[in-house]
């Protein structure tokens, strides 16, 4: 027999609250960032001041990712100058700190249908989230509930251009050489089942894919210094992330890609099975 008990909810919108400010979310979002969704996600700045262009609400990280997330928070319904706003100081953000993977993220209560379809016309060329927030009272307590009403974080492979080149050396001092040759394992896998044979493309963001003319990032790697983050594009993330779970890999899942967390000394007894998922990615990337 179960112990929970129905309890009823109302609706609750903050804008007309006297209590429930936007400082008061900025403050609860400051503390707690994971409210948002995002996995493991720190503060790194909030009001963060803007050359001649106002205040960024939150600047959110995740170090392990290389990935920021420039969050605009507004009570009620969302507004032009919201969005606007929004992606101006992304790109702000984007312009001063290229090493990192930017993601614009609107947050409001209300995200009319005329919105989301004008925020949907930058799919594919502005990395865009947009949040509704739901504020719910369950007696003498306030709840909230975030939806993912818009997810553009993922451009077309034909906008994917490296703006950032780098070299190996550059790697193996952000790294380390051990979990940058890593690199040259993957490649020779992936080169089993793909014709032209692909190089490695070395930039700021990551080490990808080329086939001398174009980037093919459907597998690429992040090394760090004690282990390399192999991402790999595939269909079934569900299916392997439990196998992987299984072999005692960590794994997660990052956008359109399948991460993994690989070290060097795991890489030899995971290889088989690192072979049969690499090779999995490469026969639906050969098939698009």
């Amino acid at each position: 027999m179960s112990n929970l008990t129905y309890t009823k909810t109302e609706p609750l919108m903050l804008k007309n609250h006297p209590e429930f400010t936007e400082k008061w979310l900025q403050d609860l979002i400051a503390k707690d960032p994971g409210i948002l969704g995002f996995g493991e996600i720190v503060l790194i700045e909030r009001e963060r001041r803007q050359h001649k262009a106002g205040r960024l609400d939150l600047l959110l990280g995740n170090p392990d990712e290389d990935r920021r997330y420039e969050v605009e928070l507004m009570l009620g319904q969302t507004d032009e100058s919201h969005i606007i706003r929004c992606i101006e100081y992304w790109d702000i953000e984007r312009r001063r700190y290229p090493g990192y993977d930017h993601v614009a993220v609107i947050v409001a209560e209300d995200i009319t249908s005329r919105f989301l379809n004008v925020m949907s016309l930058f799919t594919g060329s502005i990395p865009l989230i947009a949040l509704q927030l739901n504020a719910m009272k369950i007696d003498d307590k306030i709840a909230l509930h975030v939806v993912r009403v818009l997810d553009s974080t993922d451009l077309r492979r034909d906008d994917e251009v490296n703006l950032t080149e780098t070299d190996r050396n550059y790697w193996n001092n952000r790294a380390s050489p051990q979990t940058v040759a890593m690199a040259d394992t993957f490649l020779e896998i992936i080169n089993e089942k793909l014709e032209p044979n692909q190089q490695l493309n070395y930039n700021k963001y990551h080490i990808g894919l080329s086939d001398g003319s174009r980037s093919r990032n459907f597998v690429n790697f992040r090394p760090k210094k004690k282990f390399t983050h192999l991402l790999v594009e595939i269909i079934d993330k569900v299916g392997w992330t439990e196998r992987m779970e299984e072999a005692g890999l960590a794994s997660a899942t990052e956008r359109r890609y399948l991460r993994l967390t690989v070290s060097p000394k795991e890489l030899p007894k995971q290889r088989a099975l690192l072979t049969e998922l690499i090779h999995k990615a490469v026969e639906e990337f050969r098939s698009e």
